[in-house]
């Protein structure tokens, strides 16, 4: 009788301990893992990183320049579910990785803005960027693009701009494809 007790403490204290951890990976801070060099000299590949998700949850906006942890899904609505599956003790308990969706990128635009890019360089609503962050200058393609954000959007660039898959072939990211905003450890 005291053994199941102390087992029924056990588990009660173990079941808690998920519980928590799922709404603090949900709603608070989740790790993840940085996959691949689009984010260089910045964050390098395999470079293990935090994002605050404390903006997703209140449903806000991130600033110009954060480094911020996307859905690269932008064809698809996200729902609740999808941050319960990603959460990384249930994709432990599950067997499954989706790191190949989750992009670590730069914030360049913002609902309302026009980014351009010609000449190898990047415009916000006409204006050229400084951009220090950056690892080498893009290369001209010889085609200039150009983007209207939408509302609730923004537009994300990879800091190594000649090895990144990012806004400029996603296109705009919804908001609630945000998963969260980059936070030095």
């Amino acid at each position: 009788m005291k053994i199941w007790k102390e087992i029924q403490g056990w588990g009660l204290a173990v079941g808690i301990g998920f519980l928590l951890s799922l709404i603090i990976g949900i709603f608070v801070i989740q790790p993840y893992k940085v996959d691949g060099h689009s984010m260089e000299p910045t964050l390098n590949d395999n470079q293990r990183i935090y994002a605050w998700k404390i903006r997703h949850t209140l449903d806000q906006l991130p600033d110009y320049e954060d480094v911020v942890i996307i859905d690269s899904r932008v064809d698809r609505d996200r729902t609740l579910m999808d941050d319960l599956k990603e959460h990384p003790l249930i994709r432990i308990v599950s067997g499954t990785s989706d790191n190949e969706i989750f992009y670590v990128k730069r914030v360049i635009g913002l609902a309302g803005d026009r980014i351009e890019i010609k000449d190898g360089s990047v415009y916000r609503n006409g204006e050229k960027l400084v951009e220090p962050y950056i690892k080498e200058q893009m290369v001209d393609t010889g085609v200039d693009q150009s983007w209207e954000i939408p509302e609730d959007h923004i537009f994300v660039l990879g800091d190594n701009r000649n090895h990144s898959s990012d806004s400029r072939v996603i296109g705009p990211i919804p908001k609630n494809h945000i998963m969260g905003i980059y936070t030095k450890n």
